[in-house]
């Protein structure tokens, strides 16, 4: 039985990433409130690409915003594979991380990284 019960526990662990969580729908400014307890975890926003720059460090750097927040709590950085244009609106889907520091300069207090970038209609 101890066999059953090893192959039921590691057919588990093979199957936890589909019951992972969904991600935390936030306003910028409610995850600036909230980035400690959101610190690690998945989270997504909705917002409007203001600035875009691609090919740093091996990744493309967005920065995006919602209309919520005011000046320090209203623009939000993305990193991401995918890219999108100045002003169009998207979905940005990736896991919040507090003081990132990447050297050269580029220091973030708030970064979403390693983000699905969907466009909207």
């Amino acid at each position: 039985h101890l066999s059953r019960f090893i192959v039921f526990f590691v057919a588990l662990l093979a199957l936890q990433h589909l019951f992972a969580a969904e991600a935390i729908k936030k306003s910028i400014e409610a995850i600036y409130k909230e980035s400690a307890a959101l610190n690690g975890k998945q989270v997504s926003i909705q917002g409007k690409v203001v600035k875009v720059n691609d090919g740093i460090m091996n990744r493309n750097f967005l920065h995006i915003q919602d209309g919520t927040g005011k000046e320090g709590s209203n623009d939000i950085t993305i990193t991401s594979d995918q890219t999108a244009k100045m002003g169009e609106k998207v979905t940005v889907t990736g896991t919040l991380i507090l003081e990132t520091d990447f050297g050269y300069g580029y220091k973030y207090p708030l970064l979403i990284e390693k983000s699905t970038i969907m466009l909207e209609k």
